[in-house]
């Protein structure tokens, strides 16, 4: 029965934010600090729920993330710098207004600068933003703080939890050709989900842990491992609710840590202030890597919050004697306040990028990215944008009736994978007004837009306008509210996706009568 109260209430407080134009997560976080002054307390059974949960969504991203995206000297550079000098800010803060051991600030600084992967990747995932270039940064500096979290963790636990038989992972990734044959195998039916599970949980979750790692890094290894494959997709979409009703118990779990106390409050609220700071830095540090202003602003915003795994970290130090427990409270406390902050703030990341991104540019540094610019489209007299199932067929049509035509995706992965099948495609984040405000557009004729997001289209088709292009924009909708959207943004046509399909059925079909 007490599970049925925590849904309830997670249901009812979700509902009441929603009315408010705010994420459901914050509701969830409201009604975990509600249970707890009602007296109720976060359980064996709730917390092993929302651990499985947070296991599953790295999983998922891990699904589309690609490793060699993470390997890389900006990644690495940008995480260990920021780290050292945010870390360093805070260490001396912390020296010089309280008496604490030197293991206990290096600790306190550390789990502080950490961000928050469950709300970066929830985020992102919402605006389909994870395989664009600032979602890729945003999971390869994620994943880089939690190996950095993982050596804290064995340091703070004092058991030496890495070893040498940690390097035996190297063995888990070797098999990575068998995980691939397996998934192959499976179908498309419930083994699918139980194989994601068994990735998840026992290799990544169980395995990962035996051998002195993290369980939540092993998910993000074991998905990251499949990632190139095409039933990849498939896998994450079965998983989906699944994750989603589970991550409920974390968010209600954070706030069943403890209620908030008048001082405890205080010092929470000067450690939300630092925010502004950590982001800001972030997003400096990436203009020096050559990325271009809205890049590094999306990137930086995405992580601007504080992390449930620097959570984790204060809790075992706590254990271990190296933290008052009353750090404990204050950081789950102030990592609950920073996702209730960070949620609506990111949800505006794109129209508050519009009014400073002028402003912002003038930052910018000489140096580019080589993943951060957009490429010629040639002669090009038909654009589709997002190279999905539906563009990917509307760009085989508009081929094979004769017209020069060109792909446009922010997915490497899918961009050399329609390389690989003939269609001319390149990397573009249609998103981006940078992007169409240096685009030659004189002789395209149509802009096909088949993002599946619909904010997406409203952002390209506003952009495309604003960059004086006067000729057709087409785009795809699923409900009537979006084809409104999408017209007021400045589209000529809209189609709806289930119509234009059941309707081309429908004329296959009658062909094949009438042969």
């Amino acid at each position: 029965m007490l599970i049925a109260v925590w849904i309830g209430a997670a249901f009812a407080a979700g509902l009441v934010t929603r009315q408010f134009g705010l994420p459901s997560l914050v509701g969830f976080l409201a009604a975990g600090f509600a249970l707890k002054a009602a007296g109720f307390e976060a359980d064996e059974t709730l917390l092993t729920l929302s651990e499985i949960g947070v296991v599953l969504l790295l999983f998922t991203v891990g699904l589309k993330v690609r490793l060699q995206n993470v390997l890389r000297a900006d990644v690495w550079g940008t995480t260990l710098l920021h780290l050292v000098i945010v870390g360093g800010l805070v260490a001396l803060a912390l020296k010089q207004f309280m008496t604490l051991q030197n293991a206990a600030v290096a600790i306190l600084a550390c789990s502080f600068v950490f961000s928050s992967t469950v709300v970066a990747a929830k985020m992102l995932e919402e605006r389909r933003e994870l395989r664009a270039f600032h979602g890729r940064m945003a999971i390869g500096i994620l994943i880089i703080q939690d190996l950095i979290a993982v050596g804290i963790l064995a340091l703070a636990e004092g058991q030496g939890r890495l070893s040498l038989w940690s390097f035996a992972v190297l063995a888990i990734i070797a098999l990575r050709p068998l995980f691939l044959r397996l998934l192959d195998w499976l179908g498309h039916g419930e083994l699918l989900v139980l194989y994601g599970i068994v990735l998840a949980l026992g290799v990544g979750g169980l395995v990962f842990e035996e051998l002195g790692l993290s369980a939540e890094l092993g998910a993000l290894v074991m998905g990251a491992m499949l990632a190139d494959h095409p039933k990849a997709k498939e896998l994450g979409d079965v998983l989906w609710g699944l994750r989603e009703f589970l991550l409920v118990g974390f968010f209600l779990s954070i706030g069943l840590t403890a209620l908030p106390t008048w001082e405890l409050l205080g010092i929470s609220v000067l450690l939300i202030l630092t925010l502004p700071l950590k982001a800001g830095l972030l997003f400096g540090l990436l203009l020096l890597f050559g990325l271009r202003a809205r890049t590094a602003f999306l990137t930086a915003l995405s992580l601007a919050s504080f992390s449930e795994f620097g959570l984790i970290v204060i809790g075992e130090a706590a254990q271990a004697g190296l933290l008052e427990p009353s750090w404990l409270v204050v950081a789950a406390i102030t990592v609950s306040l920073s996702f209730a902050l960070a949620a609506p703030v990111n949800q505006l990341a794109h129209p508050i990028y519009q009014r400073i991104g002028d402003w912002l540019e003038k930052l910018e540094t000489r140096r580019r990215h080589p993943d951060d610019q957009p490429v010629s489209l040639g002669s090009a007299e038909v654009i589709v944008v997002g190279m999905g199932r539906v563009g990917a067929a509307a760009y085989d049509h508009l081929h094979d009736s004769g017209y020069a035509v060109v792909g446009l995706d922010n997915d490497p992965g899918k961009v050399q994978r329609h390389i690989a099948a003939g269609r001319k495609t390149v990397f573009a984040d249609a998103e981006d007004p940078g992007f169409w405000h240096r685009l030659a557009v004189e002789r395209v004729r149509v802009f096909m837009l088949a993002l599946p997001d619909v904010q997406g289209k409203v952002i390209a088709t506003r952009q495309l306008r604003a960059s004086g292009y006067q000729g057709i924009i087409s785009a795809t909708h699923a409900y009537p509210e979006e084809c409104e959207l999408i017209q007021a943004a400045g589209a000529n046509v809209t189609y709806n996706n289930y119509v234009e399909a059941g309707a081309g059925f429908a004329a296959h079909t009658c062909e094949s009568m009438n042969k």
